[in-house]
C-alpha cells in the first residue's frame, strides 16, 4: 500500500513491481511522490494484479499524505487539476499545498486519506501526528484523515506501535505499507482484507474490516534505499536545498518562539 517506482524516486521499473506481485500472489498501490502517472503505466500493462490507484503528496507544511483513489480517472484528475500544478522544482520534494488544502481538495473525490509514517523521518517532519506533537499543526487536523499508516517498513517497531495507538483511541481506519523504493521491498509490509475489486478493497479499509502484518526495515535495508534514492535527487539538488531551506524555516521561528516563551515564565 506504499511503494515507489521509477516515475519518482526509485529505480524500480512497473513492470518489475508488478510482475513481482503477481508472483506473491497479492495486489499493489503504487504511490509515487507527487505523480501518477506510474499508476497509469501499470494499468496499461497488467490488469490481473489488483492495483489501488495511489499518491502520495507532500505537504508544504510537514505531512506527507497517501491518497487512495476508488478509480484511476479521479485520481488522474485530482493530480492534473489540484497537485501538478503546486509541484516544486524539485518534483518528488514538498509541494506548495498545505495539509488542510490537500485534505480540502481530497473531499471533493471518493478517496481514502491516510497520513504515510506518522511520526517520521528522522529530524524532518513528514509525519501528521509528529507535526502535531511537535505543535506545527492543531489536533483538529486528525479530522480531516481517514486513517494512519500504523506499519511503515521505513520506520522504528517503537514509532509504528504509537502510530497504532493513535489510530485505535481515534477510531482512524489504519494500512500498512513498506515505503518500498527497491523491488526487494516489495510485499515485507501487507494490508489484508477479504476483496476482489479496489471499490471492496478499500471499504473494507475504510471499515476497519482488515489486518496489517509486516516488518520494518533493518538499518542495513535503510542504508541501501537511501543509497538507491540518492541518484534521482541529485539532478534536483539546488532545489531541493532551497525546499528545504524555505519550508523549515516557519519550523525555527517556531522553535525560537516557544523558546522565548519558555524562558519568559521563568
Amino acid at each position: 500500500m506504499h511503494f515507489h517506482t521509477n516515475h519518482s524516486d526509485s529505480p524500480t521499473r512497473v513492470r518489475d513491481a508488478l510482475a513481482l506481485a503477481k508472483q506473491k500472489g497479492i495486489g499493489l498501490a503504487i504511490t509515487d511522490h507527487n505523480a501518477v502517472s506510474g499508476v497509469a503505466e501499470a494499468e496499461r500493462r497488467d490488469a490481473s494484479v489488483l492495483l489501488i490507484p495511489g499518491i502520495e503528496v507532500s505537504a508544504w507544511d510537514g505531512p506527507h499524505i497517501l491518497l487512495y483513489f476508488f478509480s484511476s480517472r479521479d485520481l488522474v484528475e485530482c493530480y492534473e487539476t489540484h497537485i501538478a500544478p503546486k509541484k516544486s522544482r524539485s518534483p518528488c520534494l514538498a509541494t506548495s499545498l498545505t495539509t488542510s488544502e490537500i485534505a480540502a481538495v481530497a473531499e471533493d473525490y471518493p478517496c481514502v486519506v491516510v497520513a504515510a509514517h506518522p511520526f517520521g523521518y528522522l529530524l524532518f517532519n513528514k509525519g501528521l501526528c509528529k507535526c502535531i506533537e511537535r505543535r506545527y499543526l492543531s489536533p483538529w487536523t486528525y479530522s480531516r484523515f481517514d486513517g494512519l499508516e500504523v506499519i511503515c517498513g521505513g520506520m522504528t517497531r517503537p514509532l509504528n506501535e504509537k502510530a497504532a495507538g493513535v489510530a485505535e483511541r481515534r477510531g482512524m481506519c489504519y494500512t500498512g505499507g513498506t515505503d518500498g523504493h527497491l523491488l526487494y521491498d516489495l510485499g515485507h509490509v501487507l494490508t489484508c482484507a477479504q476483496a476482489e475489486t479496489t471499490e471492496e478493497f478499500l471499504e473494507a479499509v475504510l471499515h476497519r474490516k482488515n489486518c496489517v502484518i509486516g516488518r520494518e526495515k533493518n538499518l542495513l535495508e535503510k542504508g541501501v534505499m537511501a543509497s538507491a534514492m540518492l541518484p534521482q535527487y541529485l539532478p534536483y539538488t539546488v532545489p531541493s536545498l532551497a525546499v528545504h531551506y524555505r519550508q523549515n524555516l516557519p519550523r525555527i521561528k517556531h522553535f525560537l518562539d516557544r523558546q522565548q516563551k519558555k524562558n519568559g515564565n521563568k
